[in-house]
């Protein structure tokens, strides 16, 4: 069934969504408790819970339709790589921000979005095939502005997640592309 192909991204956002609901419920209390703080023990689980929280409701609702979208085109293209890049950038791109990152609390899950961004344009760059490029070309085109998000320069936003999201993506499209071919 063609749909299968994205009840992990269904179920990711639902997720999101349920832990946003409970984070505004309690008042943004997850954040301090799973977010990711740079450099400190406690803030380690971050890594793994980061793309998971959102400091406000905005947050959650803009960062939805690129997850939507990217993950919509890694479904389609590269549904045997999706989890294992998922997990390279949350793992690396995360350590990346714990061991770089400003001292302040990191939650959201652009460093995911910025990361599958890195890995479909990557993926055609090292792929050579047809499909990939003609992805690759279109999140260029669509989304490559948003390449402008990894430079600091926004109070509040990390672009540290966002660095080290699309370098931990480009990382993986070169370690798992023999394994992709047939996605």
């Amino acid at each position: 069934m063609a749909l299968g192909r994205f009840y992990w991204l269904a179920a990711l956002l639902g997720v999101i969504w349920a832990v946003e609901l409970v984070n505004l419920v309690t008042g943004y209390v997850l954040n301090g408790w799973l977010g990711l703080l740079p450099r400190t023990i406690g803030g380690l689980d971050g890594v793994l819970f980061m793309p998971f929280l959102h400091g406000s409701f905005s947050h959650v609702a803009a960062n939805t339709f690129p997850l939507i979208v990217l993950g919509s085109l890694l479904a389609i293209t590269a549904q045997k790589v999706v989890l294992m890049a998922s997990v390279i950038i949350i793992v690396l791109g995360g350590l990346g921000v714990w061991v770089f990152g400003a001292t302040a609390i990191h939650v959201g899950a652009s460093g995911l979005i910025f990361g599958w961004f890195g890995f479909l344009v990557a993926r055609g760059a090292v792929e050579k095939r047809a499909i990939p490029l003609l992805v690759a070309a279109g999140v260029t085109l669509f989304y490559g502005a948003m390449i402008w998000g990894i430079l600091p320069g926004q109070p509040g936003i990390s672009w540290e997640s966002h660095f080290f999201g699309c370098a931990a993506g480009i990382f993986a499209a070169f370690a798992l592309r023999n394994s992709a071919h047939s996605s």
